[in-house]
């Protein structure tokens, strides 16, 4: 049973959420700028508020970026809040605990129902990449690199594809006011997820963290900087960067993750004004230059089925044209705003870049 409710989770009535045992699967995003309180303290207050799952450790510390739990967490559940921000990209590490979170709860005897308390996008409707074609990551839809859907399209999508039979309630982006005003970077999503423009910088640059090359974690700009100690500067040298976009020789040393206190050498993508930017197709134009261009540059083995794509992997190597590539891009990107239609739940639907 799948519905989709326009009013807050406050004015639910579901006996479940009155005087059933909740559990909520939650980040710090979770907090309700109308009350003045986080969402599990609804159920707090009601007296049956049975478990909170949160990541570990402070909000902003480096590497907390998991929602962990155990199967036995889940059985004396009557009902599930998941209240995330997702950032639209399909590495999003606290998006794919919810989706091994539905997964777990397909396999239960006696699940619990979901709710989902759905947050704008903060990457918008724009859509990069493709539909997966080789081996993928573990708990990730089958969606673009960057989907343009909220959390409860994606929970919506992934309820079908998994064929789950336990309820589950999408309740609206824009029922209340915590979801619908509030910017959905003004509480950092994520430890290295800190900005306004960084969900727009993720669906390429989450690359990087499977490469020699950091994306800047442990710094203040994560995916508007990467480098590492061995890329050299040189004036003459022409870093592959599309119109709009300025790519700035800079350094910096990360306080933490990889090169944690190592000088890096690397560059500062900066958009002009108005500028749309295709990370992803921006992040595998870099990647191949490095790939000619330094020895230590390498991809990890799970880069492979992070970018889940035979054919742009083909790219990286040398054996498809940048041309070739757009294509094949732009034809997955059209294949997957079909498919993304039929579980959008708003008015705006996902778009490609022109």
């Amino acid at each position: 049973m799948f519905s989709f409710r326009t009013t807050a989770l406050e004015d639910q009535i579901d006996k479940a959420l009155l005087d059933g045992r909740v559990g909520c699967f939650c980040t710090q995003n979770c907090w309700d700028t109308a009350r003045d309180r986080y969402m599990y303290d609804l159920f707090r207050e009601r007296g049956n508020l049975a478990k909170v799952f949160m990541p570990r450790d402070a909000e902003l510390t480096p590497g907390t970026n998991h929602i962990v739990f155990e199967t036995e967490d889940l059985e004396d559940l009557d009902a599930i809040v998941v209240e995330i921000q997702d950032v639209g990209s399909r590495y999003f590490n606290y998006t794919k605990d919810v989706m091994d979170l539905m997964e777990t709860m397909a396999g239960l005897e006696n699940p619990p129902s979901l709710y989902v308390v759905d947050h704008i996008n903060p990457a918008g409707r724009v859509v990069e990449g493709t539909i997966p074609s080789g081996k993928v990551e573990f708990h990730v839809p089958s969606v673009a690199h960057r989907h343009g859907l909220t959390l409860g399209e994606l929970c919506n999508l992934y309820y079908s594809e998994i064929g789950a039979k336990f309820p589950l309630h999408v309740i609206s982006a824009l029922a209340s006011d915590s979801t619908r005003q509030i910017l959905p970077w003004t509480i950092a999503p994520a430890s290295d997820i800190p900005g306004m423009f960084t969900s727009l910088m993720y669906s390429g640059g989450g690359l990087w963290n499977n490469t020699t090359i950091t994306p800047g974690i442990g710094t203040s700009r994560p995916y508007e900087y990467f480098g590492a100690p061995y890329i050299k500067h040189d004036p003459l040298e022409r870093i592959p960067a599309p119109a709009g976009v300025m790519m700035r020789p800079c350094t910096f040393t990360p306080a933490a993750g990889q090169y944690q206190g190592e000088l890096c050498h690397g560059y500062q993508i900066m958009l002009e004004p108005g500028t749309e930017y295709h990370s992803l197709l921006h992040t595998i134009q870099l990647i191949r230059y490095f790939l000619g261009r330094y020895s230590q540059f390498e991809l990890h083995p799970e880069f492979e089925t992070k970018m889940a794509d035979p054919f742009i992997m083909a790219y990286l190597h040398g054996e498809v044209s940048l041309q070739e590539t757009r294509e094949h891009i732009k034809a997955g990107e059209q294949k997957w705003i079909r498919k993304a239609k039929r579980f959008s739940l708003y008015a705006d639907q996902p778009y490609r870049m022109k």
